[in-house]
């Protein structure tokens, strides 16, 4: 009789925590107005001046929650299109998890090239004449 090691079982808590975080912050985020302030600020604006790629970010979750898109993209147009895909990525993961598949992990070309784009999009929305259109209003 042969005896084969059972694979180790797979932890479904950590995507359902995750989840459930990131559930409750939106929720506050979504009762209480971050244009309203009381949220803190933002150190590499306070420090440098500049926008930094996740300025508005409080601004463009509060929208996205209470389904005003047009006020997501004004606060920030990158984390109006990627908080979406975040939250399909985080389903995909629970998903696999659940069905006890193999969680895929991006290559480290993907996290060079988020690396750069957020690079990019910090000096874009720093430029006077692309201002109006990608800082937070």
């Amino acid at each position: 009789m042969s005896v084969e090691a059972a694979a180790p079982p797979r932890d479904r808590r950590t995507p359902v925590f995750v989840g459930v975080a990131v559930a409750a912050g939106t929720a506050l985020l979504a009762l209480v107005d971050p244009h309203e302030g009381g949220y803190g600020f933002c150190p590499m604006l306070r420090l440098t001046g500049w926008f930094c790629p996740f300025c508005g970010g409080l601004r463009t979750t509060h929208s996205l929650a209470t389904g005003d898109l047009a006020g997501a993209w004004t606060a920030n147009p990158m984390l109006t299109i990627a908080l979406p895909i975040v939250a399909l990525g985080w389903v995909w993961w629970l998903v696999r998890v659940w069905r006890s598949e193999p969680v895929l992990r991006p290559p480290a070309w993907v996290w060079m090239a988020l690396g750069v784009g957020l690079l990019a999009f910090t000096v874009l929305r720093n430029l006077p004449a692309l201002a109006p259109y990608l800082s937070p209003v």
